[in-house]
């Protein structure tokens, strides 16, 4: 059992209060249950091949679809984000496929074909899912700190525009000095909206302006840090691929992996 994954006493301390109360019969052995559902997403299991030492696959399974109901681990990110105050830098960035045999760099996380699947709903509406270059994909956008942690968590259809993630980040923004970007959100509307908000744009210019942007080239080198977080997120198999139909259920499989990694 050396290689299975298990919550230590520290990490357990940090989560238990965002669980929630039981009710009548004590539930299952919380550490025990909670390291399988992580072990299961991060190796992209299916629920039935869940080592034996975390229990039945069923009690897994039960309590993650019910604490994803419940908003359970959205709670918990949101709780475990708000303890680290950012208020210099915060970076901004859609999922980007690393290169292997293309060329050109891909925005978005593989649907498998267990969620693109249309049997359930004519087109698939309302799974987020989009077809792009690559086949069907969902795209996740991100905001980050100056150390590279993700703070909030948005995905869309993977044709989608990234201004729609821009525009549904931006009120969620913390108070903070500087925004960094790449060229993609190069929006006269969206440098507005930071200025309001008194936090400066450093986000280079498109090629197709006719007057450039000037931009502080030496802070925006910082920007790869997002890049290193979306590369560790992905190497959760549940995150990298999805399987998943239900967009809740995708999203709080990212949430999870991002408590595991960057605020435990």
């Amino acid at each position: 059992m050396s290689d299975l994954f298990w919550l230590s006493d520290a990490q357990m301390a940090r989560l238990e209060r965002y669980f929630p109360k039981s009710h009548g019969k004590p539930r299952v052995d919380d550490r025990r249950v909670l390291s399988g559902i992580i072990f299961i997403n991060r190796n992209g299991l299916r629920w039935r091949d869940a080592p034996a030492a975390y229990g039945p696959h069923k009690t897994l399974y039960n309590r993650w679809k019910r604490w994803i109901d419940k908003g359970i681990f959205a709670k918990m990110m949101a709780g475990l984000v708000a303890e680290h105050g950012e208020k210099q830098t915060v970076m901004i960035e859609v999922s980007r496929r690393t290169p292997c045999v293309r060329v050109s760099l891909r925005k978005y996380l593989k649907a498998h074909r267990t969620a693109s699947s249309l049997g359930g709903q004519k087109g698939g509406r309302g799974r987020l899912i989009g077809r792009t270059k690559g086949g069907m994909n969902t795209k996740l956008h991100a905001i980050c700190d100056s150390q590279g942690r993700p703070l909030n968590l948005f995905v869309t259809a993977g044709q989608v525009s990234d201004y729609i993630g821009a525009r549904a980040l931006c009120d969620s923004l913390p108070n903070v000095d500087w925004l960094l970007g790449d060229r993609g959100y190069d929006a006269d509307w969206f440098r507005e909206a930071l200025q309001d908000k008194g936090i400066r744009a450093c986000i280079p210019g498109r090629k197709q302006r006719k007057t450039p942007v000037k931009y502080d080239k030496r802070r925006y080198k910082r920007r790869n840090r997002i890049e290193i977080m979306f590369g560790r997120l992905k190497g959760w198999r549940r995150v990298a691929t999805r399987y998943d139909r239900c967009p809740k259920v995708f999203l709080s499989a990212i949430a999870l992996a991002a408590i595991v990694i960057y605020w435990l």
